[in-house]
């Protein structure tokens, strides 16, 4: 090949490359993400994930509160779930309960949100958030200076109509009760952990499949104890993708989720359109 043409070849390539790859950022930073957070990981501050519009995973990692704050003001458009209270119980169980005139013993254990009261009236067991921050244990109050610091780049309670940043409350625990209808199996556990990533696979979560875990499991490397754990994701990866799932659901199919409890408090948004029964 001459080198006139070559050279001209090259320059063509070079150009397709670089429209490529600027196409390719430009993609990653304006097309819609959906992130769910959970305060709760055991070695670091939070763990993060994110979903693209697909339902594909973009991203699954810990981090420290700059870390988060970091990746999420890099987002155009993004819809976060939290898996945190909002804010502290402002009283309005304990008023309930004192017009329902039960025992002043019943009334001071009325530390939930209305929310939580819903939940736990459904027989979902979820921590009870206290009126003062200062007695919330340490990944509420956590939670809160995320809620805060979020406010600041401009996220917006949802629903906020035609905002490109948006951010709700979830729980892990009773967003898996109203996906399985049931109590899930305790997280730390093999089983419990299965059971949740097949939860989040069979609704289209672009996860690892649990069911390969089976297919690697031989008679020897049961003996020599080598289960082949990396094909399964850790409790609080697993709730942070519940949480980010949630907020897909909340943006593509507002009809799947539900809302409970009382603004005044904040609302708890959850995978399903409707709370059923015990």
């Amino acid at each position: 090949m001459p080198l006139r043409t070559y050279s001209i070849w090259l320059m063509s390539f070079l150009v397709m490359l670089v429209s490529l790859f600027r196409d390719l950022l430009t993609m990653l930073f304006t097309e819609s993400t959906f992130i769910g957070i959970d305060p709760t990981s055991r070695r670091r501050a939070f763990t993060y994930a994110a979903l693209d519009r697909d339902l594909n995973l973009v991203a699954l990692a810990e981090g420290e509160m700059e870390d988060v704050t970091a990746f999420l003001a890099a987002q155009k458009s993004a819809t976060v779930a939290v898996n945190a209270p909002a804010g502290v119980n402002r009283g309005l169980v304990r008023a309930k309960m004192k017009k329902e005139t039960l025992t002043p013993h019943q009334i001071r254990r009325a530390e939930y949100r209305m929310a939580e009261l819903i939940l736990r009236e459904h027989g979902i067991a979820v921590s009870g958030t206290p009126a003062s921050a200062a007695v919330c244990p340490a990944w509420m109050q956590v939670g809160f200076e995320l809620y805060r610091k979020l406010g600041k780049l401009g996220f917006k309670k949802f629903p906020a109509k035609d905002s490109p940043h948006q951010i709700l409350e979830t729980n892990p625990h009773a967003g898996y009760c109203v996906l399985l209808n049931d109590a899930p199996l305790p997280k730390p556990t093999l089983e419990g952990r299965l059971q949740r990533q097949l939860i989040l696979y069979e609704r289209g979560v672009q996860i690892k499949d649990p069911m390969n875990f089976f297919e690697e499991i031989t008679r020897h490397k049961m003996i020599k104890g080598a289960w082949p754990m990396e094909l399964l994701y850790l409790p609080e990866q697993l709730d942070a993708l519940l949480a980010a799932f949630t907020a897909w659901l909340a943006m593509n199919r507002p009809a799947q989720i539900s809302s409970i409890g009382d603004p005044k408090e904040g609302m708890i948004v959850l995978p399903d359109g409707e709370l059923k029964g015990k």
